[in-house]
C-alpha cells in the first residue's frame, strides 16, 4: 500500500475526506495530499484549549496561531474549513481527569484519553455528519489492510511512531480512520510541505502537551484543583521519615531528581506514592523491578495474543517480550519505572493488538501485588 494512499476503492473524485487539522504540518500535509487527490477534502479543527495565546507561546496544538494557520492552509488549497469549539468536553474528559490522575498519584497519558474522546469520538461524529468517507489524521502510524480487517501497525520510521497513544482506538474507529504519513520520515514530509507551497513547511513541531504551557503541568493541576501541591513526608519502605516534599503531583514513580534528601544514602528513587497520606516512598533502583502489572480498561484490536508479543510501558519505552495472562502482563524481563496511570500497549511485530491501563504491579522476587498509586 502507498505510504500516501487513502486506500478508497471508488474513484476519489467521487469521495469525500475529512482532514482533522491541527495548524501543524503533519496534519496540512495529509489536507494537501487529500485535497491533491481529487477527492472533496474539507478541514476541521477543534478547538480545545487556548493556551498559546494565553502564555504568547507558539506550538501549542490548539492555540490561536494554530487554528490561523489551518485555515490559511485550506485557503490555499482551496478547500472548506471549519472550527467546532470542543473545549468543554476537553476540560472535562482530558484537562480535570489530567489533575485528578496527579491527585492520585497516578502518570496520566492526556493525548491518548483526548484521542479516545475529544479527538476521535467527537471527530467521528462530526466527519459522519459530514458525509465523509473517511478521517484522515497526521498520526504517525500505519493502517495495514489484513486477512480479518484493518489492522493498526507501527510507523515505518521508529522515531516518529504514535502507535502508543492510539492503542485506544476501536475496531470501528479504524475502518474508518486513514493515516497517509505512516510510510514516510518526518523529513519527507517536510519536502513534500514544501513541494506544495505549505506555508507551515518549516513550522516546529510541539514538543509539550498542548494545555501545559512550558511543560510546567504542576501549574496546570495547581489551577484545575487548588491546593493540589500540598507537601507531606518522604519515607523509606519501612517507613521511616527521610524528608520532606513539596507535592505529590510533582513525582512519579521511577524519579530520581528532586528529592532532595540528605546524603548518606544509596541513590533513591520515588517507588511509590500514598495520595492519601500525601507520601512518597523511596527505594533503591532494585525496588523499581516489575515482574507483572495489572491492566484495566483493556481495548482489543484483534490477532494472536497467545505468541510472542512485546509490551511497551512508556511512550519513550522499547517495547520488551512478555505475555499476557487475563489482565495480567507478565515481563520475561525485570522491566523498570511502571507507573500506575500509564499504559501498556501490546505488539506482535509491527501490529499493535492492543493494550490497556497500568493499575497496580507486582515487584520482581516478591510474588505480591502492589498498587503503586496507593503504596504503603
Amino acid at each position: 500500500m502507498s505510504p500516501v494512499s487513502f486506500d478508497l476503492s471508488q474513484p476519489l473524485s467521487k469521495r469525500r475526506i475529512v482532514v482533522a487539522m491541527s495548524g501543524g504540518v503533519d496534519s496540512s500535509v495529509v489536507a494537501a495530499l487529500a485535497a491533491r487527490s481529487g477527492a472533496e477534502t474539507i478541514g476541521v479543527t477543534l478547538q480545545l484549549y487556548d493556551h498559546g495565546e494565553a502564555v504568547g507561546r507558539a506550538g501549542a496544538c490548539c492555540a490561536g496561531r494554530d487554528i490561523r494557520d489551518a485555515r490559511a492552509v485550506c485557503d490555499g488549497l482551496g478547500i472548506a474549513h471549519y472550527v467546532f469549539d470542543h473545549a468543554s468536553s476537553f476540560r472535562e474528559q482530558v484537562i480535570e481527569d489530567f489533575a485528578d490522575e496527579y491527585l492520585a498519584g497516578r502518570t496520566p497519558i492526556p493525548c491518548v484519553k483526548c484521542n479516545m474522546g475529544p479527538k476521535f469520538t467527537d471527530l467521528f461524529a462530526l466527519a459522519r455528519d459530514l458525509g465523509a468517507d473517511c478521517l484522515a489524521t497526521g498520526h504517525y502510524v500505519r493502517r495495514v489492510e489484513g486477512e480479518g480487517g484493518a489492522e493498526l501497525h507501527r510507523a515505518l520510521d521508529p522515531a516518529r511512531d504514535q502507535s502508543y497513544f492510539l492503542f485506544a482506538t476501536t475496531q470501528d474507529q479504524l475502518d474508518y480512520l486513514r493515516f497517509p504519513l505512516g510510510g514516510l520520515p518526518k523529513a519527507r514530509v517536510r519536502e513534500i510541505a514544501a513541494e506544495m507551497g505549505l506555508g507551515v513547511a518549516a513550522k516546529p513541531d510541539s514538543q509539550d502537551i498542548c494545555f501545559v504551557p512550558d511543560g510546567n503541568y504542576a501549574d496546570v493541576v495547581r489551577k484545575v484543583r487548588p491546593g493540589a501541591d500540598d507537601g507531606g513526608e518522604i519515607v523509606d519502605e519501612d517507613g521511616q521519615v527521610l524528608g520532606r516534599h513539596r507535592g505529590i503531583i510533582h513525582y512519579t514513580v521511577g524519579q530520581r531528581r528532586g528529592l532532595d534528601i540528605g546524603g548518606g544514602h544509596d541513590p533513591l528513587y520515588v517507588v511509590g506514592l500514598d495520595a492519601a497520606a500525601k507520601r512518597i516512598v523511596v527505594g533503591p533502583k532494585t525496588a523499581l523491578a516489575v515482574a507483572a502489572a495489572r491492566l484495566t480498561g483493556i481495548n482489543w484490536l484483534g490477532g494472536d495474543f497467545s505468541g510472542p508479543l512485546t509490551a511497551k510501558v512508556r511512550s519513550l519505552a522499547k517495547p520488551v517480550p512478555a505475555r499476557l495472562d487475563g489482565d495480567r502482563l507478565v515481563f520475561d524481563q525485570p522491566e523498570y519505572g511502571v507507573a500506575p496511570g500509564q499504559a501498556a500497549v501490546l505488539y506482535a511485530g509491527d501490529r499493535v493488538l492492543g493494550g490497556g491501563w497500568i493499575a497496580a504491579t507486582e515487584r520482581a522476587g516478591t510474588g505480591v501485588k502492589e498498587d503503586r498509586a496507593q503504596f504503603v
